[in-house]
Parts: structure tokens; sequence; C-alpha cells
């Protein structure tokens, strides 16, 4: 590989000497550009030459250790490539490892995945904290137990329980509130009507319609709870 590097420049060299350098060679190439190509080239060679040569000493490991990098860039590429994809799934499988957890997909849907025990429990941030939650369809309001809402800081007065709220388990008394922000993954709703429930009432936050009705749509799947943002 020097051997060739230095003809390559011997070549160049007397090419320059026979036009005189005083016109372009061929009228392609001015022989200063000529002059410099050959001068870089004949220092790339002769640094591959050297890197060769070390290369070729070990040639097995070195040739183990080239395939292990170019098979760690095919992944880098295609995992570029498939990026949506591959997070797609990672939340799917998350989803299905944590039941409760909002997975967010294309176009700002939310997927939430069933539970054992048959019902969609939702992990949902209220003013900025999560709390869990059951959906309910047939809860008229989103409901917090009394204990939640006090965690939250939110303590109505005893007289304040005057609401009637429909729920799945029948009617319940609440304290007509406001929430700040109810946010599902990446669906967020401001100013969310909302009741507490009397204390010792409710066993659970309930999502109800104040919330589901601000979205555009909401569907079951099989174990799939589907929320589409408004």
């Amino acid at each position: 590989m020097i051997y060739l590097g230095v003809a390559a420049v011997a070549l160049v060299a007397a090419v320059l000497v026979l036009t005189d350098g005083s016109d372009s060679i061929g009228g392609v190439i001015e022989p200063d550009h000529l002059a410099g190509l050959a001068w870089t080239g004949g220092i790339l060679i002769l640094v591959v030459a050297g890197y060769w040569r070390q290369f070729t000493a070990s040639l097995g490991p070195n040739l183990r250790a080239l395939l292990a990098w170019a098979l760690v860039g095919l992944a880098l590429v295609i995992g570029y490539s498939y990026r949506d994809r591959i997070q797609g799934v990672s939340a799917r499988v998350l989803g299905d490892l944590r039941p409760g957890s909002a997975v967010s997909g294309a176009g700002g849907v939310v997927t939430i995945t069933r539970r054992a025990d048959g019902d969609f429990r939702v992990d949902a941030e209220v003013n900025g904290r999560v709390q869990p939650f059951l959906f309910d369809t047939g809860a008229s309001s989103v409901v917090l137990t009394a204990e939640n809402a006090a965690s939250l800081g939110i303590t109505p007065e005893p007289s304040a329980f005057t609401a009637r709220v429909s729920t799945a388990n029948g009617i319940a008394y609440a304290a007509p509130i406001q929430l700040d922000s109810l946010g599902v993954g990446t669906i967020t709703e401001r100013r969310v009507n909302a009741m507490v429930a009397r204390p010792g009432t409710l066993a659970g936050n309930l999502l109800g319609q104040t919330f589901l009705t601000r979205l555009s749509g909401y569907e079951v799947r099989g174990d799939r709870l589907i929320l589409s943002p408004p």
C-alpha cells in the first residue's frame, strides 16, 4: 500500500513537470489543485497503511471487534428508524406490567389496561399530585374520597355535603368543588368540576362524567380502556 501511494505521488509529479504547470490538465483540473490532491492522498495512504499493518497483525480479534461495532451501528440505525414503533411497544409492555398506568399513543390517545379484578384503575394527576381512580361511567361527576381530598389540602365544611351524586353503587352525598387540573397521561383538563364524598361513604376516587364528557370519546376494547383527547 505504501508503494502504491509513492507511485501515485510520482505519477502526479511527472504530469505536473510535463505540463509545465501552466495550463489546466485535460481542461478539467488546475495543476495546483492536482498537487494538493496528490499531497493529501499520499498522507492518507500512509496513515491507512500504518493502521492496516497493525490491523493485520491481529487479524482475528480486530475483525471480531470491527464486526461488533458494525452490529452496534446497525442496531442504532434500526432503533432510530423504528423509534416510534419501539416506543409504542415498550409503552404497551409497561401498561401490561403496571395496570392503571396511562400509556400515550399517536394523536394523544391514552390507553389503560384492565386490572386482574376486572376494573379499570386509572392513575391520574389531581392538581399536580397522582391519585388512583376507578373508571366509572355511572358516576355523574369526578368524586374524591374525603381522605384523598384532605391529602390534596381540600377539606369541605360538614355543612357542604349536600349534593347527591349518582355512582355505580348508588347515591352518595358529596360537597361540590372545582379542581385546578385533572390529567390522565397526556390528557389534561383545567377547572374540572368535582365532588368530595362524605367521609366513610366511598372506598375510592371515581373518574366520572365531568371529566369523561370533555373527551372526544372513550371506549373499551377487550382489556383496554381508550381515552381520546378533546
